[in-house]
Order: structure tokens, then C-alpha cells, then sequence
């Protein structure tokens, strides 16, 4: 797998558009990540790491049975063929501020508003709405 992160979105928008709740994957660090910033911006309901024998998973609970998904797009934006760096200045709101941008800093990964307020550019990652 060259893109582990596409494969993680990949696996979000195929479990949405079956109809189910959550999604076990493999873990890394990026993952979990991403996980909890999107947890965070209120776009996933959980992310939890879980063990099974010697190997780590991440759990995404994307919304509650019976109660339909917050992600209507998820999308990546930077990809390994080409890559998308750009300053504080030039991170992109997505649509009119309802959506985010997820940008990988020097101080981690984190929402496009929270780079532009402190002034750090980086490689965007996806965008959510």
C-alpha cells in the first residue's frame, strides 16, 4: 500500500455508503491522527485504538445506529505522485467555512483554521464537509 492515508478515507466513504456504523483498520500513528482531529471537529463520533494479539487497530465510529453520517464529502487532497504544500496564507476554506481542511504541519497535523492562526503552512491532507 503506497498511501495508507487515502486507504483510510477510502474505507470511511465505502462504509458510509453501505449503511454501516464503524470500521476496524490497521493503525499508525497518522491514522490516529486524523482520527481524533476529525473526532475533534465533530465529524466522526470516536476513534479508539484496540489490540488483537500482537498488532494495533484503529476503531472509527462514524455516527450512531440508526442516525444518518456528518461526512457528506471526504476528499484527498495531497496525494505521493503530487504532493500540495502551501504557506498559512494560502490554506483553502472549504465551503464557506461548513467544511475543513486538514494540514500537516512542523507541529503535527491540524485543522486549516488552526494553521492560519498560528501561522504555519504545510501539506494538505484532505479536506471534509
Amino acid at each position: 500500500m503506497t498511501d495508507p492515508i487515502a486507504d483510510m478515507l477510502s474505507r470511511i466513504r465505502n462504509c458510509m455508503a453501505v449503511g454501516k456504523d464503524s470500521l476496524q483498520l490497521p493503525h499508525s500513528k497518522i491514522k490516529e491522527s486524523l482520527g481524533r482531529l476529525l473526532v475533534s471537529s465533530g465529524f466522526l463520533k470516536d476513534a479508539r485504538v484496540g489490540t488483537e494479539g500482537p498488532r494495533k487497530f484503529l476503531e472509527v465510529v462514524i455516527n450512531e445506529p440508526g442516525s444518518p453520517p456528518t461526512i457528506t464529502e471526504i476528499k484527498r487532497l495531497s496525494r505521493p505522485g503530487r504532493r500540495q504544500f502551501v504557506k498559512a496564507s494560502q490554506i483553502p476554506t472549504i465551503k464557506h467555512g461548513r467544511g475543513i481542511v486538514i494540514v500537516s504541519t512542523s507541529k503535527g497535523l491540524m485543522t486549516g483554521a488552526e494553521a492560519k492562526t498560528k501561522q504555519l503552512g504545510g501539506e494538505l491532507i484532505c479536506e471534509v464537509y
